[in-house]
Order: structure tokens, then C-alpha cells, then sequence
């Protein structure tokens, strides 16, 4: 992952593509401070789940941003925002679909043996933990939600 990364960087250096240039920068440094972050603590690096969490979590803060922008009349920062969700969305791995998302849910309230609602922080935490980044984790709730009553 960081290889594509740097790849990438590579590429849109050498394209003269400045919002691509920014946005992978801030991809590394978010790296590099989690690795920093970890050998304080005594951990290895960071590995490529955990990249595939902070690119996530960079896409839902982008998100939330752009919103917040919209809501505040500031179009051309909520479409700068948008290109770099773009950007960033492009190292995620493909979302499930509707039909996938309802057929992994019902499969983890299986796996996971859940027969109430009181068994949906496991059934989640079962989901986050084989899909991370994959799928939007509200509507997967809500699925599961259905699944348990």
C-alpha cells in the first residue's frame, strides 16, 4: 500500500497535478504520524489495515468538511474537499453493493450466533473488523438492526 502510494505521489509530481500532490502528502504524513505514534509506544509500523482505516477516516472527515462548507455558502471549498475524496477514494478497496451488504450482514448475525438487539455491538464489531472501509456502517446498522428484531 505504501508503495502505491508513493507511486502515486510519484506520478502526479510528475504531472504538475497540485490538488493530487497536496492530498497524497496529507495521505503520507497521516501515515507517518501513526507510525511515529506507534514506535512511542513500542508497536511495529503501521500495516496495511491500518492504512486502509486512516484513508477511511480521511474520506469521512472530507466528508463531514464538505457538508460543513456547503452549509456555510463556501462551494469552491466543498468541491475541493469532493476532489480529494476523489483522490483518496481511489486506494480504498470497492464498496459492497446493496445485495452484498445485506447477504455479509446476515452473514455475520450467523457467525456471530447474535438472537437480539442486545448482541448488534458484536454483530458491528464483527463487520468493522472483516470490512473495513467497504461499506457504509450506518446502513449496515440499520440492516443488521432489521436482522435482530
Amino acid at each position: 500500500m505504501r508503495e502505491q502510494l508513493a507511486k502515486a505521489l510519484n506520478d502526479a509530481v510528475k504531472q504538475q497535478d497540485k490538488r493530487r500532490i497536496s492530498t497524497l502528502r496529507l495521505v503520507q504524513t497521516a501515515i507517518k504520524d501513526r507510525d511515529i505514534a506507534n514506535r512511542g509506544a513500542g508497536k511495529d509500523p503501521v500495516s496495511d489495515e491500518d492504512i486502509l482505516q486512516i484513508l477511511v477516516k480521511m474520506a469521512k472527515q472530507r466528508q463531514e468538511s464538505a457538508k460543513a462548507f456547503e452549509e456555510g455558502n463556501r462551494l469552491e471549498l466543498a468541491e475541493q474537499e469532493r476532489q480529494e475524496i476523489v483522490i483518496i477514494s481511489e486506494f480504498l478497496p470497492k464498496p459492497l453493493g446493496e445485495a452484498d451488504l445485506q447477504k455479509v450482514c446476515a452473514q455475520v448475525v450467523h457467525e456471530v450466533g447474535a438472537d437480539g438487539l442486545r448482541d448488534m455491538g458484536r454483530c458491528m464489531n464483527a463487520l468493522k473488523e472483516k470490512f473495513p472501509g467497504r461499506m457504509d456502517f450506518g446502513k449496515a446498522s440499520g440492516i443488521v438492526k432489521g436482522m435482530l428484531r
